[in-house]
């Protein structure tokens, strides 16, 4: 039967031995020399797969942070608008012209803008739109407006809003996902919608344009 205080003993020794680093002369001599060790082999193991791309960003679209479909509720503002319609093709420059007959009438009567422009598309379809170019104001100019220049209020309720940075060119690709959107929400969209400019349109490189579209829902 083996003592314990015994093996409490020799774990003594062989902890004191592994700390000093040496065997007593006597216990080496009557130590058996140890086995040589097998070599271990360790086992092969296959290379982890590499991290799967970033996903690309699509040109003209929002980025991370952006709303997108956020459901905000549309103040009505007091708006100077120029009423036209346009095509596709030249929608961009068609939009810069109608705001610079905007703000030209506006500093001629001594009207400061109260926050950015915003286009009011009242109808479109695959060739051309129907618009106004809204600045929002205190309050009406004096003078009475006269030809495609009027005062109104711009639409107010339930939206969602969107984010499109990116050439304007590149808004069918806002559009699209707007539309698939929708589609996926099961939401209808009233027959308008509104595309705000957080840049100055007259001022910004196209390339660098940041604009909120909201789209009133019923």
């Amino acid at each position: 039967m083996s003592c314990p205080l015994r093996a409490l003993a020799l774990a003594a020794v062989w902890i004191t031995i592994l700390a000093l680093g040496t065997i007593p002369l006597a216990l080496a001599q009557s130590s058996a020399p140890p086995a040589a060790a097998m070599p271990q082999v360790q086992p092969q193991l296959p290379d982890a797969p590499p991290p799967p791309p970033p996903a690309p960003v699509q040109p003209g679209t929002g980025q991370t942070g952006d709303p997108f479909g956020e459901e905000i509720v549309l103040t009505a503002k007091t708006i100077v608008f120029l009423k036209g319609n346009g095509t596709w093709d030249t929608a961009f420059d068609t939009l810069v012209d109608a705001y610079k007959s905007v703000y030209a009438f506006l500093e001629k009567q001594g009207v400061k803008p109260t926050g950015p422009p915003m286009t009011i598309y009242t109808q479109a379809d695959d060739t051309g739109f129907s618009f106004q170019a809204s600045v929002p104001v205190a309050e009406a100019p004096a003078e009475a407006l006269r030809g495609n220049m009027a005062v109104g209020k711009s639409p107010a309720g339930r939206a969602l809003k969107f984010v499109h940075r990116g050439n304007y060119d590149s808004m069918d690709n806002t559009y699209e996902a707007i539309t698939n959107h929708l589609d996926e929400k099961q939401l209808e969209a009233h027959d308008t919608f509104i595309e705000e400019y957080v840049t100055d349109p007259l001022t910004t490189a196209e390339d660098k344009l940041i604009i909120n579209v909201f789209v009133p829902i019923k």
